[in-house]
């Protein structure tokens, strides 16, 4: 994405909630004591924060925006690097952005619906033609205009798009052809345009927490999940799930995001600095989650997963009236037209 300078945050943002005033009171507590405990230095440190383990791609994309922003202010700006979810789940780790208590943070649009509806575009099924749609998507008029609005919506700046992983369908039974679908009881997030999609498809769509998947399958609770192939592989589903539908139906979209507090805080130099250093990192980001995808799937073939070729049109065509609506519905519709304009 391009340097864009910022405006305050507007005065319609989403107020944080009672909770969120509790999560982002400890965050600043919590950081407050990491920088008493740590000698005076003139450069400045902001904090980075994510959920995910430190061997996975969302890490070591954190790590190189880390490492780009520090050389490109010459130490002056610092990055401390926080991972595992130790400040929070996604959804409390944006709040605490939205109320400036949290610098930077990488976040999946889809855990952030409640405070941008603009972002559930990004749950909508079959949006891409293939991976280079994808990208024109992200870097083009798309991408820009959907960055605005949810920095509108949230106070939360969008910096760049990592992801690029292709999501699938993971069965605890063969998927020989849709008809296979029916009844299946299928994880899913619980957006509107998911939900309604999935149902379209004669699946059962159902909610349930990202550490019960495995455990969901064993019993019975859940016969399936839509989820890429790292981390069909990293949570082991495949052994409790090894039928694989190759839907392709999304790529995914991590939002590298900074607080407007923050943003406004830093000088014009600094800015183009970060931007600069986010930039970068994701073209590192979406060539590291394309090939961890792709290294994953020759793993699970590797240890038994069978593969089975889905079709996309006749999904695409079963899913189109009911998600129309709920785009139109949502408000979504120009953005839509945009995305599936997008040469």
């Amino acid at each position: 994405m391009s340097y864009r300078p910022s405006n305050a945050r507007p005065s319609n943002a989403r107020p944080l909630n009672v909770r969120g005033l509790g999560l982002a009171l400890l965050a600043t507590l919590t950081l407050a004591c990491v920088t008493l405990a740590a000698p005076t230095a003139s450069a400045r440190e902001l904090i980075f924060a994510h959920g995910a383990t430190e061997e996975t791609a969302y890490h070591l994309s954190a790590a190189r925006f880390k490492a780009l922003l520090e050389e490109k202010t010459d130490g002056e700006l610092t990055v401390g690097l926080y991972s595992n979810g130790v400040l929070g789940h996604e959804t409390e780790m944006f709040e605490q952005q939205t109320a400036g208590a949290l610098d930077f943070s990488i976040v999946n649009p889809g855990l952030i619906s409640e405070f941008s509806h603009t972002a559930s575009i990004f749950s909508i099924p079959f949006l891409y033609r293939d991976i280079d749609h994808w990208r024109h998507v992200l870097d083009g008029e798309a991408g820009r205009e959907i960055a605005a609005r949810i920095e509108d919506e949230t106070g939360v700046k969008v910096l760049a798009y990592y992801g690029g992983s292709t999501r699938q369908i993971v069965s605890t039974r063969p998927l020989e052809s849709l008809d296979d679908l029916q009844g299946m009881k299928l994880r899913t997030n619980p957006t509107r345009p998911t939900i309604t999609a999935w149902a379209a498809l004669g699946t059962q769509p159902t909610v349930m927490a990202y550490k019960e998947i495995y455990t969901g399958l064993q019993l019975g609770a859940i016969d399936g999940l839509l989820n890429e192939a790292e981390w069909i592989y990293r949570m082991r589903f495949h052994e409790v799930a090894p039928y694989i539908g190759l839907s392709g139906h999304d790529i995914t979209v991590r939002l590298l995001t900074i607080s407007d507090d923050t943003w406004n805080t830093l000088s014009p130099d600094e800015q183009q600095a970060v931007q600069a250093a986010a930039d970068e990192s994701e073209t590192y980001a979406r060539n590291l989650q394309i090939r961890l995808d792709t290294e994953s799937r020759e793993k699970l073939k590797d240890e038994g997963a069978t593969f089975y070729p889905m079709d996309r049109e006749r999904m695409q065509a079963m899913v189109a009236e009911p998600l129309g609506k709920v785009i139109d519905e949502m408000g979504l519709r120009d953005v839509y037209e945009l995305i599936v304009n997008t040469d």
